[in-house]
């Protein structure tokens, strides 16, 4: 069953108004933060909280995005848990009778992959680039533990389970009505994050390379002048439409002012710090006023900072 489509009116305007990381749940009958929604014929996302993982949310803070391309279903996110992934794949039953045929992890971090064991589970071939299901592998026990301590019951079924194929470069599917296009264009806000375009349609479900509407985390090992070089390659796909990693679908100019320029933004004030000899502790106090309005500003703005600090004192 299709439900209201405001989305096509949001890819016109300059920021949606609609998130709200203070509202816990949209969706209290489900798992899912809210209900997936059609932002162009067959492609299907669940917007996920612009808040941190928690209890409230189900872990489901991210995009979770679906094509229903007339041959089977692609799934793109294997969700945060096992109990999100079920909610994500009756969502998906309620749509359509075509079967899931593909799973596609963004990257190896939790809200991509500890969903996998549900998926797995019915049958459904994993594909993730070599490098999340690298971190993955390393990482894996980490974030089911941090899942399992946050999601409590909510956690229930959730287990390690990587991707059963990998690639380096790109991945090409042919499906139904859809050519789809798995591409690693490069470093950017974790190891092996995947964007897959479809360039009929000129959409991109992009992954953790944009956000919009909260502020992007810096982890330790984001590479964020890497993100910054490999940006171009990203907009220069020419997509019309952008699903981003976090936050509403959108266009390329506002994940960029929310993406690229922010790293841009942020390094040139570390920069001014390192280049008057001043330490860690000064970066923590530069001017990011100008991204205070998104969400998550107040969680992450310090400790981005700092990270970034710690990595450009050593470029």
């Amino acid at each position: 069953m299709k439900r209201l489509m405001w989305i096509g009116l949001a890819l016109l305007l300059p920021l949606a108004a609609t998130a709200n990381e203070n509202i816990p749940d949209q969706y209290p009958q489900s798992m899912l933060y809210s209900p997936p929604v059609e932002v162009i014929p067959h492609v299907w996302t669940a917007i996920g909280a612009t808040a941190p993982s928690t209890y409230e949310n189900a872990g489901h803070n991210n995009n979770l995005s679906f094509i229903v391309t007339g041959d089977g279903v692609v799934v793109i996110n294997g969700g945060g848990s096992y109990l999100l992934a079920r909610a994500l794949h009756d969502e998906i039953r309620a749509i359509t009778d075509q079967p899931v045929k593909l799973l596609i992890n963004e990257n190896g971090q939790g809200h991509a992959m500890l969903g996998n064991c549900y998926w797995a589970e019915q049958g459904v071939p994993i594909l993730a680039h070599e490098d999340a299901a690298t971190e993955f592998d390393d990482f894996g026990q980490q974030l089911l533990d941090g899942a399992r301590n946050r999601l409590k019951d909510r956690a229930e079924g959730t287990c390690l389970h990587g991707p059963d194929e990998t690639f380096s470069d790109r991945h090409e599917i042919e499906l139904g009505e859809f050519r789809i296009e798995v591409l690693y264009l490069g470093p950017a806000h974790s190891p092996g994050d995947t964007q897959v375009w479809l360039p009929k349609q000129s959409l991109v479900i992009a992954g953790d390379m944009a956000f919009h509407e909260r502020l992007l985390p810096i982890f330790d090992h984001t590479d964020t002048a890497g993100w910054v070089e490999t940006w171009p390659l990203f907009e220069g796909l020419g997509a019309t439409y952008v699903i981003p990693g976090h936050g509403h679908p959108t266009n390329m100019a506002q994940v960029r002012r929310y993406t690229h320029d922010y790293l841009v933004y942020l390094r040139a004030k570390i920069r001014e710090v390192i280049d008057a000899g001043q330490g860690l502790e000064d970066s923590y106090y530069v001017d990011q006023s100008p991204y205070a309005h998104l969400h998550t500003f107040d969680e992450l703005a310090t400790r981005n900072a700092g990270r970034v600090f710690e990595a450009m004192e050593f470029e």
